[in-house]
């Protein structure tokens, strides 16, 4: 089992910054890639941004060129860097990671952004 413990998030205004963390704990074998997804009210989940073990890197269209994904291998961390935030970032924003042989997935509990305007 891997457990995942998200951190970060809170209130801020439109335009300002907010830096996400996630660690990862337990059993930990091989994280093969870590990312981030959002969950707005009333709206399905949705991917924000995604980091391999080998560092590529993945985004939604309406996060590009204001969010950065970034982890740090050996504490087995991931970070999202958010900056210039708009009112539609407003969201539960849920770690997930892809482990293992098999690339299980698990999922944290979320952190609550909310962006005011």
């Amino acid at each position: 089992q891997v457990q995942l413990v998200e951190s970060g998030g809170g209130l801020v205004q439109a335009g300002g910054s907010l830096r996400l963390s996630c660690a990862a704990s337990g059993s930990i074998f091989r994280i093969n890639a870590m990312g981030w997804y959002r969950q707005a009210p009333g709206k399905q989940r949705e991917l924000v941004a995604i980091i391999t073990r080998g560092g590529s890197t993945n985004y939604a269209d309406s996060v590009k060129g204001r969010f950065t994904i970034s982890s740090d291998n050996a504490k087995n961390t991931v970070y999202l860097q958010m900056n210039s935030l708009k009112t539609e970032d407003t969201a539960v924003y849920y770690c997930n990671v892809n482990h293992g042989e098999y690339g299980i997935y698990y999922w944290g509990k979320g952190t609550l952004v909310t962006v005011s305007s």
